[in-house]
């Protein structure tokens, strides 16, 4: 059986990226967070690949690395699971993003349209 076609809501476009994101559940008093690679990237959340997956609804804390070596902090809401479909579909979770200060959403929007330029050319 296959599964329904979701719609897409999204209000910003994602990115294909690979960056390794710090993830801590959100109130959680360790110290250590957990290593995820991102599948996509958008203003507005971003897909992260795991087989460990965290509840739908939990709030998360995530540490982005952006390529000009600053770090985001944003506090994000996991909008959906899924456990994979073979090779085509990773495991993973949507994160939606809830608190990411206007400056971090700037410098994130630069660093989403560096990724969109073709190799070699410049950022004005």
């Amino acid at each position: 059986m296959t599964s329904p076609r979701r719609c897409d809501t999204r209000r910003f476009s994602r990115r294909e990226a690979l960056l390794p994101v710090v993830v801590r559940a959100a109130g959680n008093k360790v110290e250590a967070g957990i290593r995820l690679d991102t599948a996509d990237l958008s203003e507005g959340g971003a897909f992260l690949r795991s087989d460990l997956l965290f509840e739908v609804g939990e709030t998360l804390n995530l540490e982005i690395p952006l390529a000009s070596g600053e770090t985001l902090l944003a506090t994000g809401r996991v909008a959906w699971v899924t456990r994979g479909g073979g090779s085509t579909t990773p495991a993973g979770m949507g994160i939606a993003f809830e608190r990411l200060s206007a400056p971090d959403r700037r410098r994130l929007a630069q660093s989403l349209r560096r990724l969109a330029q073709p190799p070699g050319r410049k950022s004005a």
